[in-house]
């Protein structure tokens, strides 16, 4: 890793230390995703538009039990309205969810809005091909992305805590520097910090595997190949739903990963992942 300073002629502050903090296959990885995650997120709600619904076990229909169901009804005062169902809690969410405008200001019952989703209107087989084209590039990109990483020491280097950092008054003392919105700064912003480890430890090695696994469960194809899939995941619909709650739960990472991007500083941020070029910020006095 190369360090430099960067100063400006002529300015009385202290240069600031520059460093190259990712390496250019990370952050290949890392644009790539965007536009796959998009494209597989925006493609995989239009397939959920299908059938609006999730179940435990191996078979779910209609008339079988949900534990959550996006879908549009009557509300108490007689309107058409939108509703988000999860076990016994029903909340209205007309023009977000179950029941939204389509492109001609028309009310139209569809679990996810045309916004939201690729195609923008109904289209099953379409927004499967997108998807599963996308899922491929997905699948052999963090392939290959753990292997260099693993080649590169990039995992155990940067990701994998230390001892040391998983200490609990350690893991406390960066918890509440968060809660507190004291950002790392100088040379404890160097590497990151133990919340970002354990957060994209969390991702690499835990969601995007489950993600893989339970989208091939739901592959007719892949359960005659691998039947070993429905009795890990406990059945086809199981797998559905576990697939959701982890689509669910990245988008909670991306939001949050995006937050503490604009907190940190998003030119300095984003720029460290477009070059690789990191300036370390200024710790108070300095």
């Amino acid at each position: 890793m190369t360090d430099v300073t960067d100063s400006q002629p002529g300015s009385a502050e202290a240069p600031r230390e520059s460093i190259r903090r990712h390496r250019l296959s990370t952050r290949l990885w890392h644009w790539g995703n965007v536009v796959v995650l998009f494209v597989m997120l925006m493609s995989g709600l239009m397939i959920f538009n299908a059938h609006p619904r999730l179940y435990w076990g191996k078979y779910g229909a209609n008339f079988d039990h949900a534990w959550l169901e996006i879908g549009a009804g009557r509300n108490e005062a007689g309107s058409r309205a939108g509703f988000l169902r999860i076990g016994d809690m029903t909340i209205e969410t007309t023009g977000i969810l179950g029941m939204s405008r389509d492109r001609n200001g028309q009310l139209s019952a569809i679990a996810f809005p045309g916004w939201a989703t690729i195609p923008s209107t109904y289209d099953l087989a379409l927004s499967r091909r997108w998807h599963l084209t996308f899922a491929w590039f997905f699948a052999l990109g963090i392939l290959i992305y753990l292997l260099v990483s693993l080649a590169n020491r990039h995992l155990w280097r940067d990701i994998v805590p230390t001892a040391r950092e998983m200490r609990p008054a350690s893991l406390w003392e960066t918890i509440r520097h968060h809660a507190m919105l004291r950002l790392p700064k100088g040379e404890a912003a160097r590497n990151y910090n133990v919340l970002q480890k354990i957060s994209y430890l969390v991702v690499l090695a835990f969601l995007i595997p489950l993600m893989v696994l339970t989208g091939l469960t739901m592959s007719p194809a892949m359960d005659a190949s691998w039947p070993w899939l429905l009795d890990l995941f406990g059945g086809r619909q199981s797998a559905r739903s576990i697939h959701f709650i982890v689509a669910a739960l990245l988008v909670s990472f991306i939001v949050v990963h995006l937050l503490m991007v604009l907190l940190a500083g998003p030119v300095n941020e984003i720029r460290s992942m477009i070059t690789g070029r990191y300036r370390l910020p200024k710790e108070k006095g300095q």
